[in-house]
């Protein structure tokens, strides 16, 4: 492999340059895409209708599994971080695809396997039914196949979340100004696939396991999940594949803090230029970027400065760092104030794939005299909406923006997420007041102590759609807000990684939905007759109209705290992009991202 294809930074599947007009672009990037749209096919049916399988199949506690759906979500997007770290050092993010969907493959094959055989299953009994005695949870060896499979899905779906934007990402070059507008466009169109393969599990595959069985509904997912592996593996000539350079950006981030911590006593020098940077003039013939010293977050300096140990042809990169790795670091550190501001959001979506499930179990879910509607699907109202507003977003809104704005983007990235988390505040206030309505119902009619599903309240499913309608908004705001934001404003280095940032965000947000709900019990054990405002498996008994109070409130202060986050946040203009000839010839451009 000679330069020219290091400079390029883009290969084919052969290990050539890859080439423009044979390569990458958005109709190779539209089979990602695709694949992405299989993917969440097959999953997104769990997101929603997990914790029903948990109660009803598997006999947990209403509690016990709305926690243990999240804690397997929070893993999923956790691990995304890890699978990055091997795509960008060892595997590549083409076979990191493949690797994690066929992993993906495989636990989905073993929940459907489990559901199929009763063997490997409690006996059947109505977990609602308070006369019911022969309620036994999940345990021993079929607990363990069961989250043995539920956390290869997890890994799989970690995988490929991790790798799959990047690599689409990979398809355009950020220096066409042509393929930069695609690439902004692929990010809304990413949302699309969600959407599109989210519409038919949230409908097709919810309605098989509900009325045709837990085991075919997760075969469906599982031959949806295969499809996917066949999608993207069919576009392996045509894909652009970034080159691996056998390091990480994160482990160059994590040498510059090791740095600090062994240079914690050295003094800072009053002048910056005698901080550490490689000899541009040694760097012949590669392509670099470097960037300027700041004065922000100084104590990361220490990473950079140069000792008589330190300064030789090698030097011991866990004890001498660059200035722009520093910088990168310092760029990363000025992020994670927005990072944190988008946990809550998450939260709140947690619930509404737990709760507000449970909610619409104890509902009248009749469209028809002969048709109902499993609760799991009413996610489809706002992602049908999404299906239609997402082009003319991303075709009219955003352009007629952008000729008032001057922006690429129409909107800032931090404009757009803001505005998602104040919807996603509204969206628990609104699931608040329908929980109020919903128990006024079972009050009035005298049906507190009522089985859901055989006696459903007199009250239409359908009120909890607005809640979710207007959470879908709220995603398509804050989430590919998130996606851009943390995509331009990463250092070059890491961009290919940073849609981590928000997968991470959002493992965080259901981690902490188990602590909220597990808290909020706790401290109401006492003051409530229920035992707690979200004990027990009779939701018109409890108090979950309070908790959503609660979380529209912390949400509404979140808010608060991401305007005064938001104001301080600088857009980074990126260094100088240091192309340096074989005549030793220097040429410097300054590049800007556009707000």
């Amino acid at each position: 492999m000679d330069k020219a294809e290091l400079i390029e930074g883009k290969v084919d599947w052969k290990g050539r340059t890859a080439k423009k007009d044979k390569h990458g672009g958005f109709r190779t990037s539209l089979l990602i895409l695709g694949a992405f749209a299989f993917e969440n096919m097959a999953t997104l049916a769990l997101a929603v209708n997990l914790v029903t399988y948990f109660t009803a199949v598997m006999h947990l506690n209403v509690a016990d599994a709305a926690n243990h759906l999240t804690n397997y979500m929070g893993t999923s997007y956790i691990l995304t971080v890890l699978i990055a770290f091997l795509a960008d050092t060892y595997l590549g993010r083409s076979k990191a695809v493949l690797i994690a969907a066929s992993i993906e493959f495989l636990g989905l094959g073993l929940l459907a396997l489990q559901a199929h055989y009763p063997n490997f299953k409690p006996p059947l009994c109505n977990i609602y039914d308070p006369t019911s005695t022969n309620c036994i949870q999940v345990t021993g060896g079929n607990a363990a196949l069961l989250f043995i499979a539920l956390y290869l899905v997890a890994l799989g779906a970690g995988g490929v979340k991790a790798a799959l934007p990047s690599h689409g990402a990979d398809q355009f070059d950020d220096k066409d100004p042509k393929e930069a507008r695609q690439m902004s466009s692929f990010f809304n169109w990413l949302l699309m696939a969600v959407c599109v393969g989210g519409a038919i599990s949230l409908t097709f595959i919810v309605w098989i396991q509900d009325h045709k069985g837990w085991d075919l509904g997760f075969a469906v997912s599982t031959i949806a999940m295969f499809l996917g592996v066949i999608v993207f593996a069919s576009g392996i000539p045509q894909y652009r594949y970034h080159v691996i350079h056998g390091s990480s950006a994160l482990t160059e981030i994590v040498q510059v803090y090791v740095a600090v911590i062994r240079n914690r006593n050295l003094q800072l020098p009053e002048d910056s230029n005698e901080l550490y940077e490689i000899n541009k003039d040694k760097e012949a013939a590669i392509e670099a970027e470097f960037l300027p010293h700041t004065n922000v977050f100084r104590f990361l300096d220490k990473a950079a400065i140069q000792t008589s140990s330190t300064q030789s042809e090698t030097p011991n990169p866990w004890k001498l760092c660059r200035v722009t790795q520093v910088e990168n670091a310092k760029i990363l550190l000025n992020m994670i104030p927005v990072f944190c501001c988008t946990v809550i959001m998450t939260l709140c979506l947690a619930q509404l794939q737990t709760f507000s499930v449970h909610q619409g179990l104890t509902m009248d879910t009749r469209i028809t005299k002969s048709f109902n509607i499993p609760p799991a699907s009413l996610p489809i109202l706002p992602v049908v909406f999404l299906i239609f507003i997402i082009p003319l977003y991303d075709q009219i809104v955003v352009p007629c923006a952008r000729k008032f704005t001057g922006i690429p983007t129409g909107i800032t990235y931090l404009q757009r997420v803001g505005v998602g988390l104040v919807l996603s505040s509204l969206s628990m206030a609104v699931a608040a007041i329908m929980e109020v309505k919903r128990k006024k119902v079972a009050r009035d009619h005298n049906m507190l102590d009522a089985i859901p599903i055989l006696q459903p309240l007199p009250i239409s499913v359908f009120w909890l759609s607005i809640q979710y309608f207007i959470f879908g908004i709220a995603d398509m705001f804050t989430y590919v807000g998130l996606l851009e934001f943390f995509y331009s404003q990463a250092p070059k280095d890491l961009k290919s990684i940073s849609s981590c940032f928000l997968w991470s965000s959002m493992a965080v947000g259901y981690f902490l939905s188990t602590i909220v709900v597990n808290t909020v019990n706790h401290a109401t054990k006492n003051i409530t007759r229920s035992g707690g405002w979200l004990a027990g498996d009779n939701f018109n008994r409890n108090h979950l109209n309070l908790f959503y109070w609660l979380l529209s409130l912390m949400s509404l202060l979140n808010f608060f705290i991401y305007i005064f986050v938001s104001k301080r946040y600088k857009y980074r203009k990126e260094g100088h992009e240091v192309q340096i000839h074989g005549n030793g010839v220097l040429e410097l451009q300054n590049k800007e991202h556009g707000k």
